[in-house]
C-alpha cells in the first residue's frame, strides 16, 4: 500500500503528465497516429523538465524463466508512472487490462491510459492505481 507521501508524489507526476498531454492535444487535435502523439508528448515533457523513458522493454517470464520476448511500455515517467497511449475510436477493456498488466509486472503503483482520439482530452484519460 502506498503511503500518503508516495501518493502525493505520484499525483504530482500525474498532474504534470496530464498537463503535457493536454498541451499536445490542444496543439495537434485528434485523429493522428499514436506514434505522432508519443513523439510530441515526449518533447513536451522534456521541455517541461519531466524525466521520461519511452518504448521501455519489459521482459516476459513464464514460470520464472525468460521467454526472450518483451512487452513494451510506451512511456515511463520519473521511473514511477506507466503511461500507455492510444489513438482509437474508443478505449476498450483490453486497453485497461494492458495497463494493469504493465503495472503488475513493473510493480509500479500508478498508470495512465491516454486516448488522444477524443474531442476533449479529459474524456480520453483513464487513471489506475494498483
Amino acid at each position: 500500500m502506498a503511503t500518503s507521501e508516495e501518493m502525493d508524489r505520484l499525483n504530482s507526476i500525474s498532474e504534470k503528465i496530464i498537463g503535457a498531454a493536454i498541451a499536445v492535444h490542444k496543439e495537434l487535435g485528434s485523429g493522428l497516429l499514436e506514434a505522432v502523439y508519443e513523439a510530441c508528448l515526449l518533447k513536451e515533457m522534456e521541455q517541461r523538465g519531466i524525466e521520461v523513458s519511452h518504448q521501455v522493454d519489459l521482459p516476459l517470464y513464464y514460470k520464472g524463466q525468460p521467454t526472450g520476448k518483451n512487452f513494451r511500455i510506451d512511456i515511463l515517467v520519473e521511473n514511477e508512472v506507466v503511461v500507455e497511449l492510444k489513438s482509437v475510436e474508443e478505449l476498450s477493456p483490453i486497453h485497461e487490462a494492458q495497463l494493469l498488466t504493465y503495472l503488475k509486472l513493473t510493480q509500479k503503483k500508478l498508470g495512465l491510459l491516454i486516448n488522444f482520439n477524443v474531442p476533449l482530452l479529459k474524456q480520453g484519460i483513464v487513471r489506475r492505481v494498483l
